[in-house]
Formats: structure tokens, C-alpha cells, sequence
């Protein structure tokens, strides 16, 4: 494999991007709402799936991919594809069911979970194991995760009593299994929510359990709901579970947001613990996107806990633009063996209307103390509401090979799936350069009628600065492509020269290496 160096490209004076190969997974049959495994003991060997019954395999690390259609005649096949390894190199795909009661008597519309099981590295899945079955209560939105020490198969999903009805007697819970011999047999599901939701399957519905493994074999589970980000937590391997789940944060405007051209989108979180040997050992991590900064504005956040889940940080913006711009449907991952944190999620920085819509990654390698942004796809794309979208996209990260998963549209309406080769030289974790832009200062912050800033350099580069409003439009561009030398420099803001109004406004500077911004506020 060629050796490809990490480059920053200017976008059209406005904001930096990395540029990463992609490659297109599939074409074929509409494929939204995707998933992705990288094989912990062979990383050139990677499962994924999408909607409704597309299972992909790579054997050269995602540089090419073969595609079947997913199979399970007892209780069919109907979509929310979740993949994973486990720790005997078995990888296993779950998914909704569609029994046909002429194959399956009894049998109705999802009204069980799926987990087919592969020991030949997705060339064959083998007979379905259905998990979960209650009569004709829905089951939906499973998530799994396997325990690397012992093999045990957790899995949570959401229990409808009756999907989309209103009535006030129908409620949603969070369900919980597991498999202790390699997915061929399940408990019987136990319910680990006190709190229940409706069954409308919007923000009052609990959504979106995703398991995760702690230290010492600890099961933490995250979901969203109507009284926000929920947590729950077993120390006993699922056996009990604490008497009521824990609100982390609030989940302003839901988690059922709109997003132009969308038919549906959702903010539903990612759960994740740290079992590397890095210095965040243990912590736990919880990532969703919501519109806690207005309708026009969505973000992606991020909260940690470092005491088994006992009290969480205030949340963290992953997103590292000026204010004002969408950003959403985000997924997250957690490198086992590095302890770095990547956060995936559909991104609107680089346009100043309409729909238009990029990927960015986040990459954190300081336990989520600050996240570095990095522009994934190559084409943008503009989503069209006539198709579905589905409701998450993936990424899966170990020992430094790092694989996104999304969906994005053709100019011609066929949906298309596609990942990046990601590795750490492109990353520039690898011999990790100084950052060249260093401290940024404003003097007087707030002012009246002029502000100063000051920026320091730890060598010469070339500079655009930019000065945005609130909303992420840009007022007026200060500087172009300007030389400056390293060591202190200084601009000057004047409120006269720029037409400026009482308000808070962002000083962007955009170089050859990174970009940063600074808050300035007129009084």
C-alpha cells in the first residue's frame, strides 16, 4: 500500500479540509442506514451492512468490498443493521425481523430482534437466532456489544407495545439479553428502564441503547428519551441492574430533530468505555447531536465519566466551526488499543445555504479534552427528503486503522455508500507536529469601538482571517493569504470600518495547518 501524505487544502478561502481516499462500497439497492466492524485480530478484515439487507465484507482494509444479500428465511430480514466482531474471529449481523406467518406462524412485523452468526468472515451467516419475541410487541433499534474478556454478547433494544400508536396505555422500554455461548442461545430479555416512553417512536419514545464494556466487566447503557440522556449500569454481568437509570443531560429540542432535506433525522447517542492502556483507562463516553443552540443551529457533543458513570462532564461541542451551521446524526468509537476517541457526523460548515452537505471526523487523542475536525468525503452531496436516509451512520477504529462508514446521494437520487482509508500518517497523529497557531487574544473583549487581536506563531505561514457573525456568516474577509512571520502579530477591529452592531461575533483564522477562531463581543 503507497504511503499517502496528510495535506490541508484551502476551500475556497474559507475553511481547511483534509482529504482522505474514499471508497465506494455499494450502489445497489438503495443502501441507507450503515454499520461497520474492523476485525480486532485481522484489521484488513471488515464487515458492514445496510439497509435493508445489504451485508458487505472487505479483505484488504476496505480497499475493495464484495456485497451479498442478507438471508434469513424463518423471520426474514427488515433493517437497523448492527455488526460486530467477537473474540473468537466470529462476526455477527442483527437486524429487525418480517416473519412471513406462512414460514414463521405466529409471527408478525418486528416483532423480534435478529443476530445471525459468521465463522467464515461474512461469507455465510448462519441460521437466525431470533431474541425477544413478546406476542406482537415491536422490537427495534438493538444495538450489541461482546465482552474481550470473557466473550459474553450484550444486547439492548427498544420494546414498542404497540409501535407509532398514541394511545397513553401504550408505553416504550429499554430491553437487555445476552448470549454467554457465542450468540447461539439468549436469556430471556430483561427491562432495565424504570422510566417508560410512548410509543409514537419520536422524543417522548426511549431510543437509541447502545451497551458498552467497562474495566472490569461492567455493562453501561445510554439511550435518549423524554427526560433526556439516560444512563443505566450493571456490575454483575447484566444479572442486576441500578433501580433507576440515571439522567446524564438534557436533550434539548429532542432527539427527533428536522434537518432540511431530510426525510427524518435523529440525534440518538453512542456509548463507549476506554479499555486501552492509555491514560483514560475506564473513562466513559457518550456522544449525540441535538439543537440546544436553536433550530438553524445542530452540534455534536460529547460527555465523559471518569467514576463508573456516578457524575458526568459538562457536555463538549465537538464540532470546531463558528456557530450558525448544521452539523448532525452523529456516531462515535473509541480505539481499544490507542484510547483515541472518533466522532463521525454529516456536516453544512462550508456552505452558506441550501442543503449542500459534507462528512467530518473529530479526533480526539486527550480522553475528549479538545478535538481536532477533518473533512472525510471528497463530493459533497445534497440530500433529498423523497428518500429515506435511514437514521445512523458508523465507524469502527483499532490500532490506528480507522474506517467511517456513510451514505450520500447522486445527483441522479440513487443513494450510494462509501468509506475513507483512514490511517494515523494521514491523521498527523504520527510524529505530531507543534500547532503553528498559538495563543489568540482580544483587547478590550468586550469593546465599544475597537478591539485588538493579538496571535502568536510558532513560525512563518500564511494566513486568512475572517470575521463571522453568530449565525456563521461571513461579515467581511480582514486578511488574505497573508504572509506573517512567527512570534506575536496583530490585527485591529474597528466597529465603524465594519458596520458592526451590539452582538458576538468570531474572529476565524485559517492557515496551512489548522484553524482556529476566537469569540469577540460588542457591547
Amino acid at each position: 500500500m503507497k504511503k499517502i501524505i496528510l495535506s490541508f487544502l484551502l476551500f475556497f478561502g474559507n475553511f481547511m479540509f483534509a482529504q482522505f481516499p474514499n471508497v465506494l462500497i455499494s450502489t445497489l439497492n438503495q443502501p441507507e442506514e450503515v454499520s461497520i466492524a474492523i476485525n480486532p485480530k485481522n484489521t484488513n478484515q471488515i464487515v458492514a451492512g445496510s439497509n435493508l439487507k445489504n451485508a458487505y465484507r472487505s479483505n484488504d482494509g476496505g480497499a475493495t468490498w464484495s456485497y451479498q444479500v442478507l438471508a434469513c428465511n424463518a423471520y426474514d430480514v427488515y433493517g437497523d443493521p448492527v455488526v460486530i466482531w467477537d473474540t473468537a474471529n466470529a462476526c455477527y449481523y442483527m437486524h429487525l425481523s418480517n416473519p412471513n406467518p406462512a414460514i414463521t406462524p405466529g409471527g408478525s412485523w418486528i416483532d423480534r430482534i435478529v443476530v445471525q452468526k459468521s465463522t467464515n468472515f461474512g461469507q455465510n451467516y448462519s441460521t437466525c437466532i431470533g431474541v425477544g419475541k413478546n406476542g406482537t410487541k415491536a422490537q427495534d433499534k438493538e444495538w450489541a456489544v461482546v465482552n474481550p474478556y470473557n466473550n459474553d454478547f450484550h444486547m439492548t433494544w427498544t420494546q414498542f407495545d404497540n409501535y407509532g400508536s398514541s394511545n397513553v396505555l401504550d408505553s416504550s422500554y429499554i430491553l437487555y439479553s445476552k448470549s454467554t455461548d457465542g450468540g447461539n442461545t439468549f436469556s430471556t430479555p430483561k427491562r432495565i428502564s424504570k422510566f417508560a416512553g410512548n410509543c409514537i417512536d419520536a422524543d417522548s419514545t426511549v431510543e437509541g441503547a447502545v451497551p458498552a464494556i467497562g474495566p472490569l466487566g461492567e455493562i453501561y447503557v445510554g439511550w435518549a428519551g423524554q427526560y433526556g440522556l439516560m444512563f443505566q449500569k450493571s456490575t454483575d454481568g447484566g444479572t442486576t441492574w441500578l433501580a433507576s437509570e440515571q439522567v446524564v443531560n438534557a436533550f434539548p429540542g429532542g432527539w427527533d430533530y428536522s434537518i432540511s432535506g431530510l426525510y427524518r433525522c435523529n440525534g440518538l447517542p453512542f456509548t463507549f468505555c476506554d479499555l486501552s492502556n492509555s491514560p483514560y483507562h475506564g473513562t466513559i463516553y457518550i456522544n449525540w447531536s441535538d439543537k440546544s443552540n436553536g433550530v438553524n443551529d445542530g452540534d455534536v457533543w460529547i460527555t465523559k465519566s471518569t467514576n463508573g458513570g456516578t457524575t458526568w462532564s459538562t457536555p463538549h461541542r465537538v464540532n470546531d466551526d463558528v456557530p450558525g451551521k448544521q452539523q448532525f446524526m452523529s456516531a462515535m468509537t473509541i480505539d481499544q488499543v490507542t484510547g483515541y476517541v472518533y466522532v463521525l457526523f454529516y456536516d453544512r460548515r462550508n456552505y452558506a445555504s441550501g442543503n449542500n452537505t459534507d462528512v467530518y471526523m473529530a479526533v480526539s487523542t486527550n480522553g475528549g479534552g479538545s478535538f481536532t475536525n477533518y473533512k472525510v468525503n471528497a463530493n459533497s452531496f445534497s440530500p433529498n427528503a423523497g428518500y429515506f436516509f435511514g437514521d445512523y451512520l458508523g465507524i469502527s477504529a483499532h490500532n490506528n486503522v480507522v474506517r467511517p462508514i456513510w451514505m450520500q446521494m447522486t445527483n441522479s437520487g440513487a443513494l450510494s455508500v462509501y468509506t475513507a482509508l483512514v490511517s494515523p500518517t494521514l491523521l498527523g497523529i504520527e510524529n505530531k507536529k507543534e500547532e503553528n497557531l498559538g495563543s489568540i487574544n482580544a483587547a478590550p473583549n468586550p469593546f465599544k469601538t475597537e478591539t485588538t487581536i493579538e496571535f502568536t506563531l510558532t513560525k512563518e505561514a500564511k494566513l486568512t482571517i475572517q470575521l463571522v457573525d453568530n449565525v456563521g456568516r461571513i461579515i467581511k474577509e480582514l486578511v488574505t493569504t497573508k504572509n506573517y512571520f512567527a512570534g506575536k502579530n496583530k490585527i485591529v477591529i474597528n466597529a465603524l470600518e465594519n458596520n458592526l452592531k451590539s452582538g458576538i461575533y468570531y474572529v476565524a483564522f485559517y492557515g496551512d495547518e489548522k484553524s482556529k477562531f476566537t469569540k469577540i463581543v460588542m457591547e
